[in-house]
């Protein structure tokens, strides 16, 4: 089976733009070719490009809180585990506390790193970090792998705090949407949204051949998803076949 995942917000887009760099990063850095270290650091560029917002940090902190006075207020419930909650709620304030130490945006502290920044500048041009260009950078890929792997993680560890908070946010709404089954006719599904409760994200997990694809769309009224087949060219077709998948919306 195949997940998907749709936001509905640029904010829930952005955080899950975030999370798929940081695990591409966690599985480059594991790594021990030079050249995937290369690309781990690529990928620590990206994670810079796009946590540049201005207002990321705030907004997370606040999502963080909000959840904190929401899980708060369910102690004493006597349906609910207090070991469960006390877990839930060390966990957000955890992320809460490290975030909010965090001095700037994230990855600002490596942005004094010239020798990176250096990096950086060349790193979009294509062939722009050969030998010749970056001599030093070619000498770093020569050290051994532990020695690579040792700068990486310590060029990451000031990311760590906002990994953490988006795994925090991630996690709690991906646990609040309910999965179920529904069937696509003719591969086509809509779906109306309560406009009492706003959702944030749609999942959607199909079991079907490799080659179906579903093309989703969503706003606060409507959720639609449209299953696509590639032809042998890698064009997409409408799959106009009853299909059964399993759809969860979070809010």
């Amino acid at each position: 089976m195949i997940l998907y995942e749709h936001p509905f917000n640029e904010s829930i887009r952005t955080m899950l733009r975030l999370e798929h760099l940081f695990d591409r990063l966690g599985q480059l850095i594991a790594r021990d070719a030079a050249v995937d270290h290369h690309y781990a650091l690529a990928t620590l560029f990206e994670i810079m490009d796009v946590a540049s917002r201005a207002d990321l940090k705030s907004d997370l902190l606040k999502d963080l809180e909000k959840h904190k006075q929401q899980f708060a207020s369910y102690r004493g419930n006597p349906s609910i585990s207090e070991a469960a909650l006390d877990d839930v709620i060390g966990r957000i304030a955890h992320a809460h506390n490290g975030l909010n130490q965090l001095q700037g945006k994230a990855g600002a502290a490596l942005s004094s790193n010239e020798w990176l920044m250096s990096i950086r500048s060349r790193i979009s041009i294509p062939g722009g970090t050969c030998e010749f260009d970056l001599p030093a950078y070619h000498a770093w890929q020569k050290l051994s792998p532990q020695r690579r792997r040792a700068d990486l993680m310590h060029w990451v560890a000031s990311m760590m705090p906002l990994a953490e908070a988006l795994q925090v946010l991630l996690g709690l709404l991906r646990d609040s949407g309910v999965p179920h089954k529904v069937i696509a006719p003719a591969g086509q599904y809509q779906q109306s949204l309560s406009q009492g409760r706003t959702y944030l994200l749609m999942r959607v997990r199909l079991d079907v051949p490799e080659d179906v694809v579903p093309e989703i769309s969503g706003h606060r009224l409507m959720a639609s998803v449209r299953l696509m087949r590639q032809d042998a060219e890698g064009r997409l077709k409408p799959h106009a076949v009853d299909t059964a998948f399993e759809l969860t919306l979070c809010a």
